[in-house]
């Protein structure tokens, strides 16, 4: 996650600061499964969902065992800095 969706993610609401953190320790899940861990409603996660997308701090992927669903996790850090550690090995 990059410096400005780090800080976009404080400006968050709450429901979306606990969809981060269901897929943070959940690994990626569906829609129905942030649900269900969470026990926020559908049409909040829809919601949450779509503000960490707007920060590019979620990615949405296709799920393959069910192609209607969307499968969501966290955008790592390492994906967009690669040569982060090079940097710093000088």
């Amino acid at each position: 996650m990059s410096d400005s969706s780090a800080e976009g993610l404080a400006d968050l609401p709450p429901s979306a600061k606990l969809v981060y953190k269901v897929l943070q320790y959940n690994g990626p899940l569906t829609q129905k499964g942030i649900v269900e861990e969470s026990m926020l409603s559908a049409r909040t996660v829809r919601y949450a969902l779509e503000r960490l997308e707007g920060i590019e701090a979620v990615d949405e992927d296709v799920y393959f065992a069910d192609a209607r669903q969307n499968l969501y996790e966290i955008v790592s850090a390492s994906a967009e800095t690669p040569d982060a550690k090079a940097v710093g090995d000088d």
